[in-house]
């Protein structure tokens, strides 16, 4: 590609949409990443007799475990959420951009 088509996608407004609209869905993604953190770092600090909580009387799991690992999988899901909307959404818009740009 040449230049004139550098310019003409980067003063597209496809192209400043599909920027602001990934940008402010990377951060609403990432802020939930980070409660989500916060929340057990603070409960480790404040609430450590919930985590070390058995779960039944008989059982050697405690609440901690489980949370832990939700807290991981929670990651995977967030990111499954942004590959979904990534291949999709941004994708469609992505590919305007260029048809149009090469017009």
């Amino acid at each position: 590609m040449n230049d004139s088509i550098y310019l003409s996608i980067q003063n597209s407004p496809r192209f400043k949409e599909l920027v602001r609209k990934r940008e402010k869905f990377a951060w609403i993604l990432s802020a939930i990443m980070l409660g989500l953190y916060s929340g057990f770092i603070l409960l480790i600090a404040y609430g450590p007799h919930i985590l070390g909580a058995k779960i039944s009387p008989e059982s050697s799991i405690t609440w901690g475990i489980p949370i832990g690992v939700g807290l991981i999988l929670s990651a995977f899901i967030l990111t499954a959420i942004y590959v979904r909307r990534a291949n999709g959404e941004f994708d469609d818009l992505n590919s305007a951009i260029l048809k149009e740009a090469q017009q």
